[in-house]
């Protein structure tokens, strides 16, 4: 199965003050989306030539009561995968249990035996949804 780095995110409180900070080190914007429903921004930055190894920006326009605590402040890896489904039963069948089950066929998340959270994105499009995922609840946290 191909795995794909995709990107990092970490989370900011000042939006402004940490695009100037990755400005400062030669990062520029190459992409953004901003969810009015969700009420977050992410800002994906990249230095010239590495625009497919972004760090991403993540701001919650409520504010997040937990920065700047150090633990919050990392978000997830993330992986490109040719199949979520077959890569998610590969690490259920192996123990890994399914943070954020692919039930929409496209985005799952599970952590690593250190706690780190990674996101699992299908390449192309989405999969049709699929049981056992379509109606697997969330467990924990991711």
């Amino acid at each position: 199965m191909a795995l794909t780095y995709l990107h990092t995110m970490v989370r900011v409180k000042d939006l402004d003050a940490s695009r100037a900070f990755y400005e400062l080190l030669g990062l520029t914007e190459i992409r953004r989306h901003d969810s009015e429903g969700g009420r977050f921004s992410l800002i994906f930055m990249a230095a010239p030539g590495q625009e497919d190894t972004p760090i991403e920006l993540t701001y919650n326009w409520d504010g997040d009561d937990g920065l700047p605590s150090d633990g919050r402040h990392f978000g997830h890896l993330a992986y490109r995968v040719d199949d979520i489904y077959a890569l998610c039963q590969k690490l259920m069948d192996s123990g890994v249990v399914i943070n954020r089950p692919p039930r929409d066929g496209h985005m799952a998340f599970v952590r690593s035996p250190d706690n780190i959270s990674i996101e699992l994105l299908q390449a192309g499009e989405s999969k049709p949804p699929a049981e056992p995922w379509a109606s697997m609840p969330n467990t924990g946290h991711w």
